[in-house]
């Protein structure tokens, strides 16, 4: 089943000639529970895609389709409410609330949303990112790496359409980086969530289902890495 599709996604900043064109023509659509990494030269257009499809940018011109709805058709204020309940965003530099403990920055946008709280849930995913110990503690008491976990707890909370992840592994060490990554895959292969991750390092991007390259705004490659099983192809 579809999940997401864009439609001839185009984004250009300023005029004449400081015009920049960030993407050109940009389509394709992701599968439910896909696993899609997207690659590409630094000012390629990934970090411009991933926040289209976030909803936190407009294209100059196209589409973003997430489970058939049209998001930048949405007002400001039902598109924010789409936002927290339908897709979880995960970005190098953590963007946790100081003030907050674990708990609280992971619950935020469902508080937000004014929902009942699933304790339950919140317990499951706490202990599943190995912050059992550290539930009470704030971001400045955190590793980069438990920071990072938090993050990918707030996002998973609200059990998003779509988790869209740009460099999570940017700013952690190797080992950190992998478990990250660990922990994205268990959710993609165990919640069947559908995820989107920008990487640089190839390593990481050919444990994805599929991979998007990205050269100059436009899409130049488009792979199935994996077929169901784990095979490559």
């Amino acid at each position: 089943m579809e999940i997401l599709r864009c439609e001839n996604l185009s984004k250009v900043y300023g005029t004449g000639d400081a015009c920049v064109k960030a993407l050109d023509d940009v389509s394709f659509s992701v599968e439910a529970g896909e696993f899609v990494s997207i690659v590409g030269p630094s000012g390629s257009g990934k970090s411009t895609l991933l926040h289209i499809l976030g909803g936190v940018d407009k294209p100059t011109e196209g589409k973003v389709f997430i489970g058939g709805t049209d998001i930048h058709a949405l007002n400001e204020n039902k598109l924010a409410v789409f936002r927290r309940r339908q897709i979880g965003l995960i970005y190098q530099f953590y963007n946790l609330l100081p003030v907050l403990n674990v708990d609280e920055n992971i619950v935020l946008p469902h508080l937000l949303d004014g929902r009942r709280l699933d304790r339950e849930r919140l317990d499951r995913i706490v202990e599943s990112l190995g912050l059992t110990e550290r539930r009470n503690n704030l971001p400045g008491q955190l590793s980069g790496g438990q920071q990072q976990r938090v993050s990918i707890g707030r996002a998973l909370f609200n059990h998003p359409a779509i988790v869209l992840a740009d460099e999570p592994t940017g700013n952690l060490d190797r080992k950190n980086g992998a478990e990250i990554v660990r922990l994205l895959k268990e959710a993609n292969r165990s919640q069947k969530q559908t995820l989107l991750l920008i990487t640089h390092d190839e390593s990481i991007a050919l444990q994805a289902d599929r991979m998007l390259c990205l050269e100059d705004g436009r899409i130049i490659r488009d792979e199935r890495i994996r077929l169901t099983g784990g095979d490559v192809q």
